[in-house]
């Protein structure tokens, strides 16, 4: 199972992140599945690659240590294939939607951490 991770610190209050996340998270051409005040969960829809190659994306906000004007927040980008090659497509794919999270137009970038 290919698995990559990132932590983002983003100037944004915390009401505001999820559902800018959301709408980001669907312009990226994924299905959100699920979403709460600190948690969103959203799918590759089917039909460009075989299904092992469809990426699950999660979200998770951190609400304990946000205040007005930065929330802490990390994503985690999976699917069912085997990263036998580093350039594969749960990778490009993370790299895709890391890339889309650090310059959004919604907020201010902080600090990036890939995990």
């Amino acid at each position: 199972m290919a698995r990559y991770t990132c932590s983002f610190v983003l100037s944004v209050a915390l009401n505001h992140l999820q559902p800018l996340m959301v709408e980001l998270l669907q312009d990226c051409g994924l299905d959100v599945q699920y979403y709460t005040s600190d948690y969103i969960m959203a799918r590759e829809i089917p039909g460009t690659v075989p299904f092992s190659k469809l990426v699950t994306v999660e979200v998770l906000i951190d609400k304990t240590s946000a205040t007005e004007t930065e929330t802490r927040m990390s994503i985690v980008i999976k699917n069912e294939e085997l990263p036998l090659q580093r350039d594969n497509h749960c990778r490009q794919m993370f790299e895709f939607i890391k890339q889309e999270i650090e310059h959004c137009r919604h907020w201010h970038l902080i600090e990036s951490l890939a995990g």
